[in-house]
């Protein structure tokens, strides 16, 4: 059985640089990294790999150096204003790195014109060797993976991919017999976090918990077990595990990075 290939998310590790992070996620033990080529938020702190060159050539030279790879890059968002042509530069990078996968966000209340336009950033990306996924979270225009899964299907390409992160797995009340059905060739790799606590009414507590309150793999509620055996054998796991109270209290990079790639490690040994 070939290696799983574990990737640390950069959201996981958000406060750290590009280089940085892929020597972090040497020094842990991952084999790979996802990287955040465009910001998820406006106030999200960002090093910008698209536009600064020097960013990009001491990144690759880090990836050379270590031997890690590069799984993913995220984030691209479907608006009702989106050019998808404007998306060019960011997949050339994300080739460049050598990534094979595209997080993309549904940020569009017209699921005609997002399945439209999903389609035709699957046709750009194709060219670039790149898989967009779309990834279903319940503050979203793709709410929970059956939306997720019609608007990939209605899109009908062959490059096209859901992306299932176990923390909006739970929080849009997305049923695993659910998840089971769909088709493997659509689930290239997946998000793992745990997640704590029943799912709060207020949208925005759950946004918040989202991007910072995130629980190590056996250390919250979810049936990850349950999650995992329904997802494709040996799928690439990205560990997206945003902890800032760790980080407030002065836990480094490193070690939330190890923490999370340990818990990852003893849940897949259960299964």
């Amino acid at each position: 059985m070939s290696q799983r290939i574990l990737s640390l998310a950069s959201l996981t590790v958000l406060e750290i640089s590009p280089p940085q992070m892929v020597e972090v996620a040497a020094r842990a033990g991952y084999s790979h990294v996802g990287l955040r080529l465009v910001p998820a938020t406006p106030e999200e702190h960002h090093f910008a790999l698209v536009a600064d060159a020097e960013l990009r050539r001491q990144t690759l030279s880090r990836l050379r150096d270590t031997g890690v790879g590069v799984l993913d890059v995220e984030i691209l968002r479907l608006k009702p204003q989106t050019r998808v042509a404007d998306f060019e530069a960011v997949l050339a990078v994300g080739a460049e790195f050598g990534a094979s996968e595209l997080l993309v966000a549904g940020n569009d209340p017209d699921e005609g014109r997002m399945t439209e336009r999903f389609a035709e950033l699957c046709d750009l990306a194709s060219i670039y060797g790149l898989h967009p996924h779309l990834e279903f979270m319940p503050w979203t225009d793709a709410r929970n993976l059956e939306q997720a899964v019609r608007v990939v299907e209605n899109a009908g390409r062959d490059n096209a991919a859901v992306l299932v992160d176990a923390f909006h797995f739970d929080r849009s009340a997305s049923r695993l017999e659910d998840l089971a059905k769909v088709a493997p060739s659509r689930l290239r790799y997946a998000q793992l976090c745990d997640v704590a606590g029943p799912r709060p009414d207020d949208m925005q507590e759950i946004l918040r918990q989202a991007r910072n309150e995130r629980r190590f793999p056996g250390d919250g509620d979810c049936d990850l077990v349950g999650l995992l055996r329904c997802l494709p054998d040996n799928l690439p796991l990205s560990l997206e595990i945003p902890a800032v109270k760790l980080l407030e209290q002065g836990v480094g990079a490193l070690e939330r990075a190890q923490m999370a790639l340990d818990k990852t490690r003893a849940l897949l040994a259960r299964i």
